[in-house]
């Protein structure tokens, strides 16, 4: 670990500029889904309790450097004050005169909102200037936005190495949680990876048949991989023309050790809709107009004794169509059963991705899970072996 904690910082009178994620949706002025607020509290609330003044630094939408008043972050105070129990104080501008102002005058025990910083074109460029003109503004960096830290904006590496820096809570345990799943896992290791295609996850296919012992591949994808060895796969959504990459990863798999597992047994239908008429058949007996959406319950075994058998799982992406029943029968069956063998201390389970979380949610089995990530690009990226900006800008 070659980043430091909040409790790694003298915080007593300090000012601390937290990069949070509080991009949050909002309906009519309304927060419709506040879990991006609460999960950056314990970090407010810390700091608070340390004796220092928190001072957030936020984007909200894209509004391409330009000052639109329907992505200004002053629409979030009341939710914000709901979830740090305090009064949140507003400044107009994330650098200049003013906001210089309400920094230098927080009154202990308050936080201080700084506007959105994408207001300024410079944010997405890293701009030195921009990062400066934020630094002016605090004593201590904190980076608390693991969602973010996947671009190299001002906010999130500029900024970092003009102060002292530290991780905040959520921050800290998105790479705690992704240091065990990835880094320096307990094995034998598995991954899941679905959803639909093949080419949107190459660098993650290549990067995880390198490190861990069973890559599980369900949805979409595995329908590509079935293609490459010469299956039917009907009308069923497959990439044809990724047969030689799917093949090249399936060869690649055997050098590394690297077991991978697909469908034994499919879930066929006609019609793309919940609850249509379907069957359950061997995975080499595809009709022709069939439509493949979702592994079967002999597939569901094996991979109920792959985690059995598996210290850390990491997940990302559903095994079949789960927005529509039946064909959530295997992601659900699957999360089930790494939830409860996470929440026996048997299995380290790690997810990630929006529709992850979604199905995740969805089965019931989120809240046994080790750890779910909020974020989608920077897990995603994490998981491929990538150096994330924000994250290194930390350890230097």
């Amino acid at each position: 670990m070659g980043w430091k904690t909040l409790d790694d910082m003298d915080l007593n009178g300090k000012r601390v500029l937290v990069r949070v994620d509080i991009n949050v949706p909002l309906v009519d002025g309304v927060v419709t889904d506040s879990t991006r607020i609460r999960r950056i509290a314990p970090t407010v609330r810390d700091i608070l309790a340390a004796g220092g003044k928190p001072i957030l630094l936020a984007h909200f939408g894209r509004p391409g450097g330009e000052r639109r008043e329907n992505l200004s972050l002053n629409q979030l105070i009341p939710t914000l004050e709901r979830a740090f129990e305090t009064i949140v104080r507003f400044a107009a501008d994330c650098v200049g005169e003013g906001a210089k102002e309400a920094a230098s005058t927080l009154q202990p025990g308050d936080v201080l909102l700084l506007e959105n910083t994408r207001f300024h074109a410079a944010e997405t460029k890293n701009d030195p200037d921009l990062a400066a003109g934020m630094a002016e503004l605090g004593d201590i960096y904190c980076n608390d936005a693991f969602s973010a830290a996947h671009r190299a904006h001002s906010s999130t590496e500029a900024l970092a190495r003009l102060l002292p820096a530290c991780a905040g809570r959520l921050m800290q345990a998105e790479l705690e949680a992704l240091e065990s799943a990835l880094g320096a896992p307990e094995r034998p290791v598995a991954a899941i990876v679905g959803g639909a295609k093949v080419s949107t996850k190459l660098e993650l296919l290549g990067n995880l048949v390198e490190k861990v012992d069973y890559l599980i591949i369900g949805g979409g994808m595995a329908n590509t991989f079935l293609w490459a060895k010469d299956l039917s796969v009907g009308v069923s959504l497959a990439e044809r023309l990724m047969k030689d990459i799917a093949a090249e990863i399936m060869a690649k798999a055997e050098t590394t050790g690297c077991k991978i597992v697909l469908p034994c047994d499919i879930v066929v239908t006609e019609k793309f809709e919940s609850h249509a008429p379907h069957q359950i058949l061997p995975v080499d007996q595809c009709p022709e107009n069939g439509m493949i959406l979702d592994a079967g319950p002999e597939s569901v075994k094996v991979i109920h004794t792959i985690f059995e058998e598996s210290k850390t799982l990491i997940w990302n992406g559903p095994l079949g169509a789960f927005e529509f029943e039946p064909f959530d029968a295997a992601t659900n069956a699957a999360a089930l059963k790494a939830a409860a063998l996470a929440r026996a201390g048997q299995l380290t389970a790690v997810a990630g991705g929006g529709d992850t979380v979604a199905a995740l949610n969805a089965s019931g089995a989120a809240g046994d899970f080790t750890y779910i990530s909020t974020a989608g690009g920077a897990f995603l990226e994490w998981m491929e072996g990538k150096t994330l900006p924000g994250v290194a800008a930390l350890e230097n």
